[in-house]
């Protein structure tokens, strides 16, 4: 098949690269030509599209949408009426505004829209997916999610203040950038029906977007889950803790350790998931499961519709640290 990656940083050339190591032809462009350059130079087989709208007019099968969050719409809208199929980078948009329309939009034009999610086809993190749906812990109370790491440690080679991620206009923010913990959540959970969180700037790190959120969020199935997000931790963490009526699940991203504690208090289980997908990252299961969908021998395991869930969630966080109160999903 022929991919267009639009936005060649550093998650456009892994997608890139991964893509070409499973025999496909992929052109990328992006908005800043020394970025583009380097992509060239960094990812042996990368062709170059000369612009945009050219590298569309090439109707390529699909396009990866790889760019800051704010443009995510705009360039998906345009991959869409080019006629091809599209794949976007988490969050699916910095707004939900236009979301809706543009999955409309899809749907009408026949085109698959996927976003992603990489920590779905983590191999320990689905193994904790199956422990809760078997009932290994019986019924959830409670869970406890936690990212941090501090932000100018997280491209080497790369000054921090150039990143998105520092910048609201563009769709940065810890809250949209880890909204990988606000997903999963709602993967192992379900929907959610309210949260509350308070959230800042705290640190002297550059730029206008929140660097510290705490959010507290009440799902339908009763469990209520604490969700910690920072760039300001200086030694990576992403951990996950569930409390059950039997026991307590651990996981830790870093370890990919996967454990169940009790219900007799000196009973521990340690899950071993590497059997999951062998010798092969996340991001490689995630671009074959992509091509499956392509094939039409899969569904999107995160489609626009699931996307925009987790960005609404956001939103409502957001609303809820201006407005000092519990907000309703």
């Amino acid at each position: 098949m022929r991919f267009l990656v639009v936005g060649t940083g550093s998650i456009g050339t892994r997608h890139a690269r991964n893509l070409l190591a499973l025999g496909h032809e992929v052109s990328g462009w992006d908005a800043l030509p020394e970025q583009l350059d380097l992509a060239l130079r960094t990812v042996p087989g990368l062709i170059a599209a000369a612009g945009l709208d050219l590298g569309l007019a090439a109707r390529p099968e699909a396009v990866l949408v790889c760019t800051p969050p704010a443009t995510h719409v705009t360039v998906a809208r345009q991959a869409v009426e080019a006629g091809c199929h599209v794949f976007v980078e988490k969050p699916v948009a910095h707004l939900s505004d236009e979301v809706p329309a543009l999955l409309d939009t899809a749907k009408r034009a026949g085109r698959l829209f996927a976003v992603g999610f990489n920590l779905r086809f983590l191999p320990s993190l689905r193994r904790v997916k199956v422990l809760l749906d078997a009932g290994r812990i019986g019924r959830v109370h409670s869970a406890s999610a936690r990212f941090g790491f501090f932000l100018p440690a997280w491209r080497a080679g790369r000054d921090y203040e150039d990143n998105y991620a520092v910048s609201a206009a563009q769709g940065g923010g810890v809250l949209l950038d880890a909204v990988h913990e606000l997903d999963y959540l709602g993967w192992l959970f379900g929907e959610a029906v309210e949260l509350c969180c308070a959230a800042g700037h705290v640190s002297a790190l550059a730029g206008d977007t929140e660097d510290l959120a705490e959010v507290t969020v009440r799902f339908a199935s009763g469990v209520l889950a604490q969700v910690h997000l920072d760039y300001l931790r200086r030694a990576y963490r992403r951990d996950l803790e569930v409390i059950g009526a039997d026991g307590v699940l651990t996981w830790d991203y870093a370890s990919r350790a996967v454990t169940v504690l009790g219900p007799e208090p000196d009973r521990v289980e340690a899950h071993d998931a590497s059997d999951d997908a062998p010798n092969e990252s996340m991001y490689v299961a995630e671009m074959r499961h992509f091509i499956a969908c392509l094939e039409g021998r899969e569904e999107p395991l995160v489609d626009g519709w699931e996307a925009l869930r987790s960005l609404r969630m956001v939103e409502a966080a957001k609303r809820s640290d201006a407005e000092r109160r519990w907000v309703s999903l």
